[in-house]
């Protein structure tokens, strides 16, 4: 079993800058593939950004040049630095991981609770 914790979301105005973190536990033997996802009210979830175990990234459109996502694989940790923060920007936002563990051969896809993000004035 894994638990895949959130912090860093809140409230802030156009132009600030937000940094959300992703901290996995439990009998973790590797990860994969890391990412964060967004989706706000009456739209679908989407990709904000992804990372390899090699560090290799890929962001969305919207957010490219003012979001950056980052990894630990030591700690099995994922994080979103967000500048430049747009309303648009508003969601709840989830990270998600592929572990696996030292009972198993597969990796398997697990989810954040979310956390809010709210740009506004």
């Amino acid at each position: 079993q894994v638990q895949l914790v959130e912090s860093g979301g809140g409230s802030v105005q156009p132009g600030g800058s937000l940094r959300l973190s992703c901290a996995a536990s439990g009998s973790i033997f590797s990860t994969n593939y890391m990412g964060w996802y967004r989706q706000a009210p009456g739209k679908e979830r989407e990709l904000v950004a992804d990372i390899t175990y090699s560090r290799s990234a890929n962001y969305a459109d919207s957010v490219k040049g003012r979001f950056t996502i980052a990894r630990d694989n030591a700690r099995n940790t994922v994080s979103l630095q967000m500048n430049s923060l747009k309303p648009e920007d508003t969601a709840v936002y989830y990270c998600t991981m592929e572990v696996k563990f030292y009972a198993g051969s597969h990796y398997l896809p697990f989810w954040g609770q979310g956390t809010q993000v709210t740009v506004s004035t």
